[in-house]
């Protein structure tokens, strides 16, 4: 596969961006006709709800069809032309630099996404778009989902005329060990627990030559709340948490798994009796049974209480902490636990949660729910250094998926200066180069003279 992966490699390249714009409407159109087949096989092996999963595919073929917009629109190739200048001191050279692709691209499929971060998600996607050849490594807990989705992207992509190898499947541990430590493999994708993204981001690093490793390895989702909006609306705040923290049995990367209150909160009163009682099936035993180990690593940390317990593998649990414990023993209070659970930390004091605030890990979105008039200036300047996505006013599951989503952060979230999510996903898988005094026939197209599309010409933006 890698085989013929390399030899799609310079084909792939040299494809315009429509001949790739049209790759991604066939793939599109293609699960868009077959979303009724992979809907039922998924209900057989996720046990998400079946508008759950009619919803993912749509948003899978929406992301394909919005990555052909871009690759339309054009300023995925970042060109700059900066034009000679003989009479400068010293002379200036004529130099062109446009993106190209990176090269064979390894991703490794989510579990709690069979679609949208699976084998024709937003990984897959990016890559083909901007002409790079792509192996996936299925996620075992939707094995047969995986191996359907495979065969219609392989029979879109022949269809619509792409190189053939540009686009493989494989599965099982040992396949995806082998991939990353692969030297014809030139950058990695990942969406998964922090444990085995660091292990594949260890190996990619420790090759004779390392690759770009971008993993999406978890996230605890902070959330503050001010003593203003606990006072004018805890009951409804409780409500909207509540909801957030158990929605899909908690089995998203962007659940809150840390919700900073006032001591004595009306948004805590309330939210007690919002704890579901009874749970589902998780995703996989695996994912089951971390989650109660987790949530039972939790209720025996210093300081911490077991505000709701969970009666089984899927059932939602509580707990809290004073801000003072909470940032005693922020690591372990902070390590994700995958699932339906949140920890309430309390705070007495503004100066203690700033305190607070301050040792909280790397993380994709963090959120504040404050009141007009309320000075939260500080609170947003720390958030913004933790996360890469600050939310007003709602909570964070649910990502759109738009040109100016950035689904990233500091690490364990993700690479810091890349998106998952969003148009400028690509940049994972683009390399600048620079042509200087190059001949023009030699040069791609897009950077000619008299080709059209965004550009910076001598420091002018050009659209």
């Amino acid at each position: 596969m890698l085989d013929a992966a390399v030899a799609a490699r310079r084909p792939a390249s040299a494809s315009t961006s429509g001949d790739r714009a049209g790759w991604l409407r066939e793939i599109a159109a293609r699960l868009d006709a077959a979303r009724d087949e992979l809907v039922s096989l998924a209900l057989g092996e996720t046990h998400l709800p079946q508008a759950r999963l009619e919803g993912e595919v749509g948003r899978t073929t929406g992301q394909l069809r919005m990555f052909a917009d871009a690759l339309d629109e054009g300023s995925y190739l970042d060109i700059v032309i900066d034009h000679a200048d003989p009479q400068a001191t010293p002379p200036k050279p004529e130099l062109r630099r446009i993106l190209i692709p990176i090269g064979v691209v390894g991703v490794y499929a989510a579990s709690n996404f069979p679609f949208a971060f699976s084998v024709a998600g937003g990984d897959t996607a990016s890559a083909l778009a901007v002409g790079c050849p792509v192996v996936v490594k299925a996620h075992p807990g939707h094995g047969r989902t995986s191996a359907r989705t495979a065969e219609l992207v392989i029979e879109a992509l022949a269809s619509a005329g792409a190189p053939d190898g540009i686009f493989a499947l494989v599965h099982g541990f040992d396949a995806g060990v082998s991939l990353i430590e692969d030297e014809r493999l030139q950058a990695a994708a990942f969406t998964g627990s922090v444990p085995g993204g660091r292990a594949l981001a260890d190996l990619a690093a420790a090759r004779s030559r390392p690759i770009p490793f971008y993993g999406e390895l978890g996230s605890i989702n902070p959330v503050v709340v001010t003593r203003g909006a606990d006072a004018s609306r805890g009951e409804e705040l409780a409500a909207g948490l509540a909801g957030s923290f158990t929605l899909g049995l908690g089995q998203f990367c962007t659940k809150p798994g840390i919700v900073f209150v006032p001591a004595s909160s009306a948004l805590e009163a309330a939210l007690v009796p919002l704890v579901p009682t009874t749970g589902g099936t998780m995703l996989t035993d695996a994912i089951a049974e971390g989650y109660l180990r987790g949530a039972g690593r939790l209720a025996v940390l210093q300081g911490v209480r077991q505000v709701v317990a969970p009666s089984g593998a899927g059932s939602a649990s509580l707990y809290s902490v004073s801000a003072a414990d909470f940032q005693s023993n922020a690591e372990e209070i902070s390590e994700e636990v995958f699932g339906p659970t949140t920890v309430l930390v309390r705070y007495s004091s503004e100066a203690e949660l700033s305190d607070a605030l301050d040792v909280l890990p790397g993380t994709l979105t963090a959120t504040v729910h404050a009141e007009p008039g309320e000075h939260v200036e500080d609170i947003v300047a720390v958030l913004g250094e933790k996360a890469g996505r600050v939310l007003f006013g709602g909570w964070p599951t649910g990502v759109a998926v738009t040109w100016a989503q950035h689904h990233g952060g500091p690490w364990p979230a993700t690479n810091t200066q890349h998106t998952s999510v969003g148009v400028t996903a690509v940049r994972r898988f683009q390399r600048p180069l620079v042509f200087q005094d190059a001949p023009e026939a030699l040069l791609p197209e897009a950077l000619r003279d008299g080709a059209t599309g965004p550009r910076r010409v001598d420091g002018v933006l050009v659209l």
